[in-house]
Order: C-alpha cells, then structure tokens, then sequence
C-alpha cells in the first residue's frame, strides 16, 4: 500500500511539472489513489472515467463532427498495472505483410465484438496495429445521437483494458506517429482527460514536441487531440502550431496538406485562424492538384467547405476539374462532400455533369441515400435537366423510398419540381410519395412537407388530402415555431400559391382555407422568389421594338402586379373588336394579352424547357383568362436586326391579323 502511495505521488510531482497540465489534474491523481487505497484487498490501479452527472471542467472538447459526449458510468480500463504471464506485446515488430492482413481484418470488422475478439486472438502487435484498434472501435461506437452506444460494455473489455495498459507503459518506445494516433484514438473513445493513459501519452508528446522533430502529419494528429483535451488556448497547441508554421509549405505533399487542412476544418481554423498559412497551403495544392485522388479532393474541398474560405475559388475550381476524372471512384461519403462544397462555392463544371449523368445511373440503387439526394440537389441548383439521372433516380425512388428521411424524400422530388420535369413512369412514382405521405406523415418537418407538397403541384399532381392539413391553424403554429422569428416570404409565398394552385386547378377542392394574414401580395421578390425577374437588356430590346410595332409606348404596361400575385413583363389590352386600348383604359377591355419575356434563367440552363415555377405561372394565367404569348430567348436570339424584331411580335402577339406601317 505504502509503494503505491509514492507512486501516485511521484507521478503527481512528475505531473506538476509539464505546462500543459493545472493544478485540476492533480487532485482527480490523488483522489483515484486515494479511492483505490480504500478498499482492501485490492492491488490494482484504476483509471477515472467521469460521469455524465459529474462532468470535470476540463471535458472533452471533440473536433469529431458529432457532437461531444463523454463515457457515462465509472469505468475500470486496467485489471493489472503490470500483468504477470505472456501479456500484450507492442514491442513486436511485425512485417509489413503481418501489420497488412490484420489492418485488412480489422477494417473488415462490422461491430465492436468483433474487433475485440480480433485483439484477443493477436497477443502481438505492433503499435499502429494498436492505435488502429481504438479507431476503429471509435468509428464503429460513434453514435451521432449520444456518443458512444455501448460504452460500459466497451471499456470493460479486458482486452481493451490490457491495451491500455500496455498503451501507458510502452508510451515512450512508441514512434511519433504511433504515439499522436493513440492520442488521437483516445479522444474519439471520449477517455477522460485526467486518466493515467491520456496524461502519459501527452507527457510523451509533450517531450517529443520539445525535440521539434515531429513531421507534419505527427504535428496535425497531436493538434487535433489537444484541442480535444484541452481546447484551442492549449500552450502545447500553440507550440505545435509555431513549429509547423515554421515549415515550407512548398515542400509539402498531399498526404501532409490533406492533414493539415482536416486539422484547420476540426476547429482549430474557425473565425479565421491561421489564414496566412492557409493561403500559402492553397498555392502548394493547386501545384499538386493533378496528382490527387478521390480521397485528396474531398478531404480538402470539405475542409475548405467546412472553413468557408473565401479566397479558395481558384483551389475549388483546379479541383473541381480533377473531380471529373474520379468521379466513378468516390466513395458514397466523399461524392457527397465534394458536390456540397461546389455548391457552397457557386461552382459547376460542363464535364462533371457528365461524369455524373454516366456516374449516378449505374449507382442509383445502391447508392447512400444521401448521395443520391445531394446528386439531386446539385442538378436543382444549377437548373441542369438530366433525364438519365432523374428517370434512374425516380425509378429507384419507388424501391427505396422507406430507406429516406423524410427530408431526403422532399428534395428528391423538390428538384424533379424545380425542373418541371416528369419521369416516363411518373404514376408509379407519385403512389409511392402518397405512400410515404400516408406513412410518415407526422415524421415531415414543416417546411419538408411544404417543399414536398409544393413540388407535386408544379408538377400538377395535386395531394389534396394533405394539402388540406397545410393550411390548418396547428400547422401553420408548427411552420411558425420552426421558422423562429416569423415566418419569411419565400415560405408565405410558398402557402400562398398552393394555395391558389388548388382553388385554380381543384374547383371541387372544399376544404380549410388559407389564412389571408398568411397570403402575400406578390410572387416577385428580392432573394428566393417564385417568379424570376426579367432580364433588363432582354426586357429593353422587347420594349424599344413594340414601340414600333404598336406605335408609342402608351399602348402598353410594363411589369404589372395583377391582383393574382404574378407580375406580368408586358400587358397589352384589347377591345372586343381587337383593337389595342392604351394602357390606362380600364372599361371595355374584352381582352389582357400577357407577353412573358422568358429569358435564359427561366429555362433549364441545358434545355429549352421552363423551369417549374415558371410553367405553374403561365399556366394560371390562362386559367384567369389572359392571352399568354411567350417571348422566348432562345428564338429571339436567332433575329438579326429590328427589322426581324418586329415582324416576330407581330407574328407571336397578332397571328392572324395584318400588319400596317406606320
């Protein structure tokens, strides 16, 4: 008893000494001995592994994406400080062939049993293999909902606890990037700080950080734990960081970038940290860039993703490029990164689209519903009309549709609504979505099911049973409660269409009614609107050339709010003979021509086909009477002078008349 007493205070003196260490440790040392010495008979050490009801100050603070939780219950890691008997090895150097079958075993192991029966059938191991195990674990336990799932079944583990152990004790005769990896694995198994493991592995590091010989990849590992442990004011973080700030980034290669770009993106890089270093970063990638993998581009398009850099276009673009040609060779998870952070950065490419309209066939049933949702929202976002994607994944829709979330369900078909498009088997596909709709309904966030919803009626699919819950009082007291501070035009917007989708194109639809404090008075607004604006030098070159044709500029209206919410780009009015009134005749008007001057971003950006939202909206101008007459950019483009201008809306706004000079 009395040798283990001067242990533990020597450790604590020894302790007392490093500066990454206060004056909080010390008593957590003192108190596990303490406890320990309490109880008779026993002649084991113990590791302290906090509560969740009794939570150190100094918690883990993970730079994993999920969120921070710390191992519930108290746990005892070490049976023995120094087992008897053959015990566990890390100071057997296994050939690369050894070290390569058990790395390939262990990746193949789909549960935490499984990796521990692994460990106890291999009493020799080399580090790595070692800190390999605690990864995995951790990627295995990792629940995003609350830590860990088994926890106590995990560190319980007697095999575990005597890789703990044997972790602690040959620390030092571990090389750099086995002892940081060990670090790190620690911190993704949410170990207390304050235990005897993680305080003798960042004792070590820390001596090793003094040597200043640790290589890049060592330096991001050992950051990204102490900003685990400790936080981003850490003193061994700063050391860490001086010294790799001190290399020349010139002379880095990718494996060493993509490190430190996942350390910058784990928090260490937020509100705008280390952006000197990141710009120098960004010149040596976009040198290497052609030499870099699938693994490579996502890594560092999602960090910068994650760091929303500002200056990182020319990287995103360079690529983006390269991206093309590995596009069949992304895993599920990196496709997804990679077209998220080309979105976030405004950034589409000709030949990726098709990459992946050759790609994302071949997959769609397979494939992680989120990739193929972010696929979808992707060719949303850039207007790209895809038949070969949207008929595959509407196909696979019908398969897989209980495999989605409820929100991956709406922005699946909000992007088939977006494009106005309709899959040859569009009745197949709208039964299942009523049967999901059926299903899960209650599971549907607000604003999921508005989406939903909204996306069926531009595609005039109308679910009217649902529809009708829309517009009730409780969902839109649910619609305010998700929307916070009021809810925004585009939502209002949203209601408000829907709405007269439904008393347009459903006259025996006779149920609850919207609100008029919920309706808006115009479609047309600044940011997301339901209409898009005309394009003035379209617009200018319309107007300039009706003048002539109509004789002057009074004889009709520009941009009209209708009492229907839509704007018009022109109207003209006529009498019942068919003689055109000036615009500011309001009897006798028999006729209300609407000239829609649809350019480009009406239109899918790779087809002449109107977008949804555009469709719905000459289509109801038609059901309330107006004549429309479309101005398309597309034939207008192919006029050579005025001349051809104005023979063109004569022919489009008065087919059957004659025309006279005037």
């Amino acid at each position: 008893m009395v040798a283990f007493v001067m242990m533990a205070r020597t450790l604590a003196l020894r302790l007392h000494f490093l500066g990454h260490l206060d004056d909080q440790i010390l008593p957590s040392l003192k108190a596990c001995a303490g406890k320990r010495l309490s109880s008779p008979g026993l002649r084991t050490s113990t590791i302290c592994f906090p509560t969740c009801s009794s939570l150190s100050p100094r918690g883990v603070c993970t730079t994993e994406r999920d969120p921070m939780f710390l191992a519930a219950g108290s746990v005892r890691p070490y049976q023995k400080l120094f087992p008897s008997g053959s015990g566990l090895s890390l100071l057997h150097h296994l050939t690369s062939d050894e070290d390569h079958t058990f790395i390939k075993r262990l990746t193949s192991c789909t549960s935490s049993q499984q990796v521990l029966r692994l460990l106890r059938s291999y009493p020799l191991l080399s580090g790595a293999a070692a800190a390999s195990i605690l990864h995995r674990l951790a990627d295995l336990e990792h629940d995003s909902a609350c830590g860990l799932r088994k926890p106590q079944m995990l560190l319980s583990d007697a095999g575990l606890n005597e890789l703990c152990q044997t972790l602690e004790h040959d620390s030092a005769k571990l090389q750099d990037e086995v002892l940081v990896r060990a670090l790190l694995g620690c911190t993704r198994l949410y170990l207390d700080p304050q235990s005897r493991l993680v305080v003798r592995l960042v004792f070590e590091s820390q001596k090793r950080l003094n040597l200043e010989r640790l290589s890049v990849e060592a330096l991001c590992g050992l950051s990204r734990a102490l900003f685990a442990l400790e936080g981003p004011n850490s003193g061994m973080i700063k050391q860490a960081m001086s010294q790799l700030q001190n290399k020349d980034t010139a002379q880095w290669n990718t494996a060493e970038l993509v490190a430190v770009y996942s350390m910058l993106a784990n928090g260490l890089g937020e509100d705008g940290c280390y952006l000197e270093l990141l710009n120098k970063m960004n010149t040596q990638a976009l040198q290497l860039v052609q030499k870099m993998g699938p693994g490579a581009i996502s890594e560092i398009l999602g960090a910068l993703f994650k760091l929303r850099h500002k200056e990182a276009l020319p990287l995103v673009i360079a690529l983006c490029k390269q991206a093309v040609h590995h596009v069949q060779n992304f895993a599920d998870p990196e496709l997804t990164v990679v077209l998220s952070a080309l979105m976030h950065y405004g950034h589409s490419d000709h030949f990726l689209v098709e990459a992946l309209e050759r790609h994302v066939p071949k997959v769609a049933f397979t494939a992680h519903a989120e990739t193929v949702t972010k696929v979808m929202q992707f060719f949303r976002r850039w207007r790209i009309l895809s038949p070969p994607v949207f008929n595959t994944v509407a196909e696979s829709f019908v398969y897989r549709a209980e495999e989605y979330s409820t929100w991956q369900v709406s922005q699946q078909i909000a992007a088939l609504g977006v494009l106005g498009y309709l899959p040859p088997d569009a009745g197949r596909l709208f039964r299942k979505v009523e049967s999901v709709l059926h299903a899960r309904f209650s599971q549907f966030q607000p604003r999921a099911l508005l989406d939903l919803l909204y996306a069926c009626t531009l595609l005039q699919r109308y679910p009217l049973n649902f529809v009708s819950k829309v517009f009730s009082p409780y969902f839109m007291q649910q619609l305010q409660g998700e929307e916070g501070s009021g809810i925004d035009h585009r939502v209002l917007a949203q209601l408000t269409q829907l709405y007269m989708t439904v008393k347009l194109e459903c006259p025996f639809y006779d149920g609850p009614r919207l609100s008029p404090k919920f309706q808006v008075k115009s479609f047309l607004a600044s940011g997301q609107s339901l209409e898009t604006p005309v394009e003035p030098h379209f617009y200018n070159a319309v107007k300039s050339a009706l003048v002539d044709l109509l004789g002057a500029q009074s004889y009709f209206a520009s941009r009209v709010l209708t009492p229907y919410c839509y704007t018009i780009d022109i109207e003209i009015k006529l009498d019942e003979e068919g003689y055109v009134l000036p615009a500011s005749h309001t009897d006798e008007v028999h006729k209300r021509i609407a000239l829609c001057i649809d350019g480009s971003k009406r239109f899918a950006a790779n087809a002449e086909k109107l977008l949804g939202k555009e469709a719905i909206k000459q289509r109801h101008l038609r059901i309330l009477g107006y004549e429309v007459v479309q101005i398309s950019y597309y034939e207008f483009e192919k006029l050579k002078d005025k001349k051809e201008v104005v023979e063109y809306l004569h022919k489009k706004i008065f087919p059957h008349s004659y025309r006279l000079s005037w």
